[in-house]
This record gives C-alpha cells, sequence and structure tokens, in this order.
C-alpha cells in the first residue's frame, strides 16, 4: 500500500553542533520508513565547493552565484545517505576538519540558507520526511507536525566527538570544547536563521540518554502525534 500525506508527518529535529542530531534523525526515519533528510550535510557540500573555487564567506556576490548554480542531490542508498556535487560523491569530503571549521561561515550567509531552505521545503512538500539541521522548526519547517530540540552540554558532546576520533585525527579534548561552544556562539548570534527552540518544540536533553533511547522516544511522540493528525 502507498503512503498519502494523510497518512505521514514531518518531524524537525533541531539542536546545537554534537548533539546526535543526523544520528537521531536516520534511525528515526527508518523506524517510520520515512525519508531522511540531512540539511547539514547539505551546508557542508556548499562549504567544500566554494573552498575548491576559493571563495570566502565573505564574498557574498561570488557565493550568491555558487549556490544558484549548484548541483546538489541527495541519494538514500541502503548504507545511508550520498551527498552527490555535481555527479562527484561527496559524503566523506564534507566531513573534512577544513570544512568542518568552516562550514558555519558560509552556512549564515543568506543566499546559501535560501537556497539550500527552499531546497528541504521541496522534498519535504508530501510528508513522511525527518529532517535535521538548526533551523528547521523555526525557518525551514515551521508547520512540521513534531519539532524536537535535541541538545546536550558541552562536555558531553566534545566527548562523543571524542571517542569518535582515530590516531591519525587526534585532537585534544579541550579543543574540543573550545570549537564546539564557538561553534554554538557562532550558529546563535547570525542574523539569518540563527539556532533557537521552536515555541512548540520538546526540548530533549540527551546528555544522559543513549541514542536507541533517544530514537525510540521521538518514534513513540511520532505515532502519538500522526493518530492525532488522522482522526
Amino acid at each position: 500500500m502507498t503512503l498519502t500525506s494523510i497518512d505521514r508527518i514531518n518531524i524537525a529535529i533541531d539542536g546545537p553542533a554534537g548533539a546526535g542530531k543526523s544520528t537521531v534523525a536516520r534511525k528515526v526515519a527508518a523506524a517510520l520508513n520515512y525519508v531522511y533528510v540531512d540539511t547539514g550535510a547539505m551546508y557542508r557540500a556548499v562549504a567544500l565547493h566554494a573552498l575548491r573555487n576559493g571563495i570566502k564567506p565573505s564574498q557574498a556576490s561570488e557565493l550568491q552565484a555558487l549556490v544558484e548554480a549548484i548541483d546538489l542531490k541527495l541519494v538514500p542508498t541502503p548504507e545511508g545517505q550520498k551527498i552527490l556535487l555535481h555527479n562527484e560523491d561527496v559524503t566523506e569530503l564534507i566531513r573534512s576538519r577544513e570544512v568542518t571549521a568552516q562550514v558555519s561561515h558560509y552556512a549564515s550567509d543568506e543566499h546559501v540558507r535560501k537556497k539550500l531552505g527552499d531546497m528541504q521545503r521541496l522534498l519535504a512538500k508530501h510528508k513522511g520526511i525527518v529532517m535535521d539541521g538548526r533551523d528547521i522548526g523555526t525557518h525551514v519547517l515551521p508547520d512540521a507536525e513534531l519539532k524536537i530540540f535535541l541538545t546536550a552540554s558541552v562536555e558531553e558532546r566534545a566527548l562523543r566527538r571524542y571517542r569518535e576520533l582515530t590516531e591519525s585525527n587526534y585532537i585534544p579534548l579541550e579543543q574540543l570544547e573550545a570549537e564546539i561552544a564557538a561553534r554554538d556562539k557562532l550558529d546563535e548570534t547570525r542574523d539569518i536563521a540563527p539556532l533557537i527552540q521552536a515555541e512548540d518544540a520538546l526540548l530533549l536533553d540527551s546528555s544522559n540518554m543513549s541514542i536507541d533511547e533517544v530514537v525510540a522516544f521521538i518514534v513513540k511522540l511520532g505515532n502519538t502525534k500522526l493518530m492525532g493528525v488522522s482522526e
């Protein structure tokens, strides 16, 4: 049986860097048989494209031209979502340290946010989407039926990143904490679509929760919301 828009809802998961949004959103989408949209990967792809072309975040006109002409696709696969930039698989490249350090600066540009926001809204038009980011519930999908603001302490988020590192990309824990705190400040204070909790979003602090616990909680809420919509 094919699901229609009345059989599905949109779920927006916002929160700061390192809160586990992407992992949680991906697992929630799988549990509900929805489509996962990694908006952070989209901004990372723009940052990678701009860096390759020598365009700085401050070069607004050049950045506008770049993003208007960008060919960006999100392709779901059994192994996870692939990011294609002009038909090149950049799924791994967008996770580099260079891109991570610069992505918030590019993401603060109004033309970048408008272009990607339009793309994201189009993807969610027919419902059944789980989308994570920093302004999904407030700006991209303000009418999403379920909104979650997922967070954790700076210390916990830094520790999670630290545990993912290998010897070849080792970074001191203290440096990770400083970088995450700095990114929080940049995201929260930017003029265009800053990181804030939507008024109708549920605050979920995952500092003392496992990924599976967070996922189960959101899936239960999603099913409850769906029953309310269907009635």
